[in-house]
């Protein structure tokens, strides 16, 4: 079966995290990494379990299809400072995994480095960032070789739909 990683911080958007998790469970094993196990809170108090921790649980690119990272400026404000979540998208990417992430989620794909010379999506007010990371600001859903991401939860229905054909099409592909 196919395995997803939902990378993740406490104080995430909630709509984000929350629809991307169920319907990542129609055709995936789903794992949640963040900060602590357990429940996990988003900004808006929605919870969901995570089951993986950043820096003490190996979370090896190999054993997945893809990784997730979602907006949530708490969230994205405390991940995006710890070295091991970082590292851990950046390993995904490197491995050619799917990368795909929505609204401010893009931040942790420029904080990883992997955004230029690409076409990146991500809320209106951080675009000047994707931009000064050397991509190429788009306010759509956008496929990029493995990167897809999206600029705000009203695009979520497209995005979802646009990551689960990329991890199908991979894996005809094999």
């Amino acid at each position: 079966m196919k395995k997803a990683l939902i990378l993740t911080w406490e104080k995430f958007q909630d709509v984000e995290l929350l629809y991307a998790y169920y319907k990542l469970q129609e055709e995936f094993l789903v794992d949640v990494a963040a900060n602590k196990t357990g429940l996990i809170y988003g900004i808006n108090g929605v919870k969901i379990k995570a089951n993986k921790l950043i820096g003490s649980d190996v979370l090896n690119p190999l054993e997945y299809d893809l990784v997730l990272v979602v907006g949530g400026l708490l969230s994205v404000e405390y991940a995006r400072q710890n070295k091991t979540f970082i590292k851990t998208l950046k390993e995904f990417y490197e491995n050619g995994k799917i990368v795909a992430s929505i609204c401010h989620g893009a931040q942790f794909l420029i904080e990883a480095e992997i955004t230029k010379g690409k076409k990146i999506s991500g809320y209106y007010c951080i675009q000047k960032d994707i931009e000064n990371s050397g991509a190429e600001y788009i306010r759509d859903v956008v496929v990029d070789g493995n990167i897809i991401t999206a600029p705000h939860y009203d695009y979520q229905t497209k995005w979802m739909q646009e990551v689960v054909k990329a991890v199908n099409e991979k894996q005809t592909n094999k």
